[in-house]
């Protein structure tokens, strides 16, 4: 079964490309929700979790997000490590998902996909652009974030230019029934290349 992974910068919109691979009965897996879910139902992910961050990270055996998030998101290194300790999970638990699906391909999404090196991984890439302002302006209406916060957050991804010489596959998302035309003809490539 091939892998399809799907990418795309803060505001591109990846989750309004996957969810019309799920309205056409495609998988899709996405990673960041599952490292969540991971680092709340992995009492192996938890422990190392906390060997790190100390209690503080599960107080009551909850996660506390905004403590991690704290921990990590000014260093580096440490992001790094949390990394580290929950990617592995996740690529596991993919493997395990990817078992139980039957589909002529699944789409691995993820934010990070070229940072991390996950592209390796799958049989294509498809990256997800939208202009600059589009962007900001989805992003403020979605998290009610400043301009300052969200450009903080996108010098942590690579450019789009950087990941359009790696990605397989382009969907411009700036006009939605543009992007679903888009979506439907890459969707009968990837059907007619599993042949």
């Amino acid at each position: 079964m091939k892998v399809i992974g799907l990418t795309g910068g803060i505001g591109s919109g990846k989750t309004t490309v996957a969810n019309f691979f799920k309205e056409f009965g495609i998988p899709v897996y996405i990673a960041d929700d599952k490292a969540k879910e991971i680092m709340i139902t992995s009492v192996q992910v938890k422990s190392k979790i906390t060997d790190f961050l100390g209690e503080k990270a599960y107080p009551d055996g909850v996660l506390d997000r905004g403590y991690v998030a704290a921990q990590v998101f000014n260093s580096a290194e440490k992001l790094e490590k949390l990394n580290r300790i929950v990617h592995p999970a996740v690529a596991i638990d993919f493997e395990n998902w990817k078992k139980l699906q039957n589909s002529p391909y699944v789409i691995y999404e993820a934010a990070i996909l070229f940072e991390k090196g996950g592209n390796k991984k799958c049989d294509a890439v498809i990256l997800v652009t939208a202009p600059y302002k589009e962007r900001i302006k989805r992003i403020q209406s979605r998290d009610k974030s400043s301009i300052e916060e969200i450009e903080a957050r996108m010098k942590h991804q690579w450019s789009d230019s950087e990941k359009r010489r790696l990605a397989d596959f382009e969907i411009k998302n700036a006009d939605i029934a543009k992007t679903k035309k888009q979506f439907k003809k890459l969707h009968e490539i990837l059907l007619s290349s599993d042949k």
